[in-house]
């Protein structure tokens, strides 16, 4: 990866260098194979809990790495450069702790944080519904109070490794119009286990690309949780689920911008090497001006979620900030990965280069947590609050 990083400490240098030798150990050596045949790296989150990259934003006292943003990003996006996939995934599972963390009772960070920082249990996120995508506040899935605790009944859909994680951040309606306000539309937040009866998942959706971690539906059929799986309080779940978001897109950036790293680093090797009229195609203006287009929108892509990770860590608002990487990085690495086809010709169309597959995995994160469009919508509404 040819990437000259500045980092904040020795200790983070240590860190990047640990994740890029497990990443090429374990990451490079199935990502072909899992991603041709749809196939789960199994074991592999067990492994990556162990070197303990599945909790370092989140306190050392419940097994976190007590990594800045900034660092945990730049782990991200190691990850990212060699299976995009599996990056997403410790996203997604690092958004899904979020909730505990940051709303959770002191007891429940106790009982269930420490498992889900190792890696024991990896979480998914599931506040999207079929018909509630990008409109959160419009979600159907309720979870009724009974003595027992709570009642779910719904379906949630796109979720990233339904089926496989072992919890699930759970947003569902426990009011009506008629008993809560606009500010909360009624949604709360639940930590749901995996195994919990009623708790059903369809089949994993058919893919452009991330094929190697499934995404699913999730059916609630009156499952029943213990009212201790309540993570802050009746109603407050959308503040909770957009408060996650913020942080999850600069996830997504990290992830795009190493994959969009990795297209730039296999079409300039292949420019290096593949020679026309005499000299290699690198040092013909038409193709040397596409190649530092690329090498400019990775750079900037980069630059953009560190900005706000820095902010975030700073205590500093970042809403607007993480919009416009998530923006500036998705878009970065669906442009990147075609033009990276562009620079391999005929190659670069076929499935003897991984060109191809890159481009189909950058389509995605210009969807997840938040489309573009709803990108410029929070960072427009930025603008006019001043």
């Amino acid at each position: 990866m040819t990437v000259d990083r500045l980092l904040p400490s020795p200790e983070a240098e240590q860190l990047l260098a640990l994740t890029r030798d497990l990443a090429t150990k374990e990451l490079e050596s199935r990502v072909t194979v899992c991603e041709a045949t749809d196939s789960y790296p199994d074991g592999l989150f067990d492994i990556l809990g162990a070197a303990g990259l599945l909790g370092l934003p989140y306190p050392l006292e419940f097994g976190g790495g007590a990594q800045p943003y900034e660092v945990y990003l730049q782990v991200i996006e190691e990850l990212g450069y060699r299976w995009a996939a599996v990056a997403v995934a410790v996203s997604v599972h690092t958004l899904s702790c979020f909730a505990l963390e940051a709303f959770g009772t002191a007891e429940q960070k106790e009982r269930w944080l420490p498992a889900m920082l190792s890696g024991e249990l990896v979480g998914a996120y599931s506040l999207s519904e079929p018909q509630a995508g990008s409109d959160a506040a419009a979600l159907t899935c309720k979870a009724s109070r009974t003595e027992q605790g709570y009642r779910i009944t719904g379906t949630k859909a796109w979720i990233t490794n339904g089926g496989r994680a072992g919890f699930y951040t759970l947003f569902a309606r426990t009011g009506t119009a008629e008993t809560t306000t606009p500010a909360s539309n009624g949604v709360s937040c639940f930590l749901v286990p995996a195994g919990t009866p009623g708790l059903s998942f369809g089949k994993p959706e058919r893919k452009m690309g991330l094929r190697g971690i499934p995404t699913t539906t999730a059916h609630y059929d009156d499952a029943l949780i213990g009212a201790d799986h309540l993570i802050g309080d009746e109603g407050q779940g959308l503040a909770i689920a957009f408060s996650a978001l913020d942080s999850g897109r600069l996830g997504i950036a990290a992830v795009a911008t190493g994959l969009a790293q990795r297209a730039l680093d296999e079409a300039v090797a292949y420019a290096r090497d593949r020679r026309t009229f005499g000299r290699p195609i690198i040092e013909h203006q038409g193709l040397s001006f596409l190649l530092a287009d690329m090498a400019a929108a990775v750079d900037t892509a980069r630059a953009a979620y560190l900005h706000a990770a820095r902010r975030r860590d700073a205590g500093r608002p970042y809403r607007r900030e993480a919009s416009v990487a998530k923006l500036v990085a998705s878009d970065a690495a669906m442009k990147v990965t075609s033009d990276a086809v562009q620079v391999l010709g005929g190659y670069g169309y076929t499935e003897d280069f991984p060109l191809e597959r890159y481009m189909r995995e950058a389509k995605v994160m210009q969807i997840f947590e938040g489309t573009n469009q709803i990108q410029r919508i929070v960072i427009s509404r930025q603008l006019a609050r001043g």
